[in-house]
């Protein structure tokens, strides 16, 4: 593939990854505030659902962009250590969310829908210890495709 057109599909793939993972998680902490199950329910729905359909997907244009601009440029990773450490955070990112977040944000949707199909008006307990875990490890995710993010625009020297 072109140059430009790899670099594209990179782009978008970055804007809806970390679009979707910052919008997902303000969407979270606001309707959390609320303590209505039926806004928390909604959110939690909707966050699993956009997770698929934009954090997914710019996922896996990040990685066919980025195989298309490696191959397009023909930057050795030994000349562009960068490369590695943006590699390795955005790596990263992806296993906090398959194997902490995602399972997270699936328990708490079921948690949600069964608060609000038994009429129950407040979130139980279960449901705040998974949401100050899913905060937590959240805040880390977002840090590791920023930093990614940094070292693909600024492209220290090491």
């Amino acid at each position: 593939m072109e140059y430009a057109t790899v670099k594209l599909i990179h782009v978008i793939g970055a804007i809806l990854f970390l679009g979707n993972i910052i919008v997902s998680a303000v969407w979270k902490i606001q309707a959390d505030r609320t303590n209505n199950p039926v806004v928390v329910a909604f959110a939690c729905r909707l966050i699993n659902v956009t997770d698929l359909a934009f954090t997914a997907l710019g996922s896996a244009l990040i990685v066919i962009g980025g195989i298309g601009l490696f191959h397009a440029t023909g930057i050795a990773l030994s000349d562009a250590p960068y490369l590695i450490y943006g590699i390795g955070l955005f790596g990263m990112a992806a296993m906090l969310w398959l194997v902490g977040l995602l399972p997270l944000q699936i328990y708490m949707s079921k948690i949600a829908a069964r608060t609000v199909a038994n009429g129950e008006t407040e979130m139980p307990a279960s449901y705040e210890k998974c949401r100050r875990l899913w905060n937590m490890v959240g805040r880390i995710a977002i840090l590791f495709p920023l930093g990614a993010l940094y070292l693909m625009i600024m492209r220290p020297d090491f």
